[in-house]
């Protein structure tokens, strides 16, 4: 029945649907894309898109080498997704676990971990992840770590001021007057009040993690030359914006609605999960 609600909301609904899509493209891309995406066809470089064209061999159109960009962007949804999903799932999971322990069992430790965060963010994250890069070596793998790295204190932060504020609920004091141990307070009273704000903060971070990847490959960074990926899309595309826009314009595109319906999907959810938003309306 819960699930029903949630599904029952347009927000959520439309954003699902576009991020499964998304998943889909990514996962079926060497199955659905016409070329290659390096495939150079130099007769046909900086063919427009079909719609004003009329030519239906290229989609999207094709770029400076004459690589078809449908092709492209297909491809260029695997790493962006990849980075998206394990930075911020792996962002969280550190995060969320200092959060709680810092938060629930030990002043002292918490103070550590919080001045260690304090530190983190005092860096600037842009000039940190490249200099990450930089130390690791270019790859789709490294670009998940520098992600890691840099926005576990986003989770930690957030978690570990409210966990202080839950442990002096009702139901924890309760809990603890029963005789319930730290760990089951944690799995069956905190834990599930965290859900929708770890909801909201994993696909806030999730649309983070994908403009990370899509900025390192933008700045040449990121995934591997030989490797299609929309950052390096719009960097090579706003060398000949003039004479071919579209060869970053629909990468940007592609970006700018991934993100969009991350955020639109956090919010909703948060909307739908959240037990005091619930009550208010």
């Amino acid at each position: 029945m819960r699930s029903l609600q949630i599904l029952g909301s347009k927000k959520i609904l439309v954003s699902f649907v576009i991020l499964l899509a998304y998943v889909l493209i990514g996962m079926s891309a060497p199955y659905i894309a016409p070329y290659d995406p390096n495939e150079q066809h130099y007769q046909d470089a900086y063919k427009p898109p079909f719609f004003t064209s009329g030519d239906w061999r290229y989609l999207l159109g094709t770029d400076s080498l004459g690589r078809d960009i449908y092709s492209r962007v297909l491809y260029g949804a695997r790493p962006a997704l990849f980075v998206g999903v394990v930075g911020a799932f792996f962002a969280a999971l550190i995060g969320v676990s200092l959060g709680i322990i810092s938060g629930y069992y030990s002043v002292r430790i918490g103070e550590v971990i919080m001045r260690l965060v304090d530190i983190w963010l005092s860096l600037p994250a842009v000039v940190f992840s490249i200099c990450l890069i930089a130390v690791l070596g270019i790859g789709l793998g490294n670009v998940a770590i520098a992600v890691i790295v840099i926005d576990w204190t986003r989770f930690a932060r957030v978690v570990r001021s409210e966990v202080l504020n839950l442990k002096e609920r009702e139901f924890v004091l309760a809990a603890k007057a029963i005789g319930m141990s730290g760990f089951g307070i944690i799995r069956k009273e905190i834990l599930p009040n965290l859900l929708p704000l770890l909801t909201v903060l994993f696909t806030l971070e999730m649309s983070i993690a994908i403009s990370v990847e899509v900025l390192l490959s933008f700045a040449g960074l990121g995934v591997k030359p030989t490797e299609p990926s929309w950052g390096s899309m719009i960097a090579e595309g706003l060398t000949y914006f003039r004479t071919s826009f579209w060869g970053a314009c629909i990468p940007l595109i592609a970006v700018i609605i991934i993100i969009l319906a991350l955020n639109y999907l956090g919010d909703g959810l948060r909307e739908r999960m959240d037990p005091r938003l619930l009550v208010i309306r």
